[in-house]
């Protein structure tokens, strides 16, 4: 059985991400979305092992100083992390996985993992992404301000990715990161077995 792709998606705050996710998954059966580990208390209708995995810094501190974590990072005084073995073990089950994760993170798995596929997804443009910021109208200025601030050094990182992907029409950038996906997996390493001999 062929490996599962371990896809990292990342863009700033207001580009579309979660829109764009939800849209590749209603096409994408053998897709799977992992679930993040945090120490974060449980919030009203979160579901553990759906949600996030729910730990105290305890145990999470010891699965990241073990080597057990793909990424990590402090945000707002908890924890935030992905921890490797569900991943591992449906990318084994031939699952391909997505994270939606920060460039900071994104960083850490490909160090980690050098076959993850990167992709950053863009607004068309900077002004067009404030204005999807500004457009919510759930935001205060001085929120859209720092994520604006935030969303310019994330687009400095976007080259270290295999992909940029502009997030406009739903479909289209869904259909985009399918492609991506399609050229994935007819990649020469990932086809060797049909060369073989009888």
């Amino acid at each position: 059985m062929k490996r599962g792709l371990l896809i990292v998606l990342s863009g700033p705050s207001g580009v579309g991400k979660s829109t764009a996710v939800a849209e590749v998954m209603k096409h994408q059966p053998n897709l799977q979305f992992s679930v993040s580990a945090t120490t974060r208390p449980m919030r009203p209708g979160e579901t553990e092992g759906k949600s996030y995995y729910f730990m105290d810094r305890s145990r999470f501190e010891t699965l990241r100083d073990g080597g057990e974590l793909l990424e990590w990072a402090e945000y707002v005084g908890n924890y935030y992390g992905t921890p490797a073995a569900p991943v591992d073990e449906a990318l084994d089950a031939g699952v391909d996985i997505l994270l939606d994760i920060e460039p900071v993170g994104a960083m850490q798995v490909k160090e980690k993992r050098p076959e993850a596929i990167l992709i950053f997804l863009a607004a068309p443009s900077f002004g067009e992404l404030e204005r999807r910021l500004t457009g919510r109208g759930d935001t205060p200025p001085d929120k859209i301000a720092s994520r604006l601030e935030k969303a310019k050094w994330e687009y400095t990182q976007a080259p270290a990715y295999d992909y940029i992907v502009v997030s406009d029409l739903v479909e289209r950038t869904a259909d985009r990161i399918e492609s991506i996906m399609k050229a994935e997996k007819c990649r020469a390493e990932r086809q060797l077995d049909l060369l073989k001999e009888d």
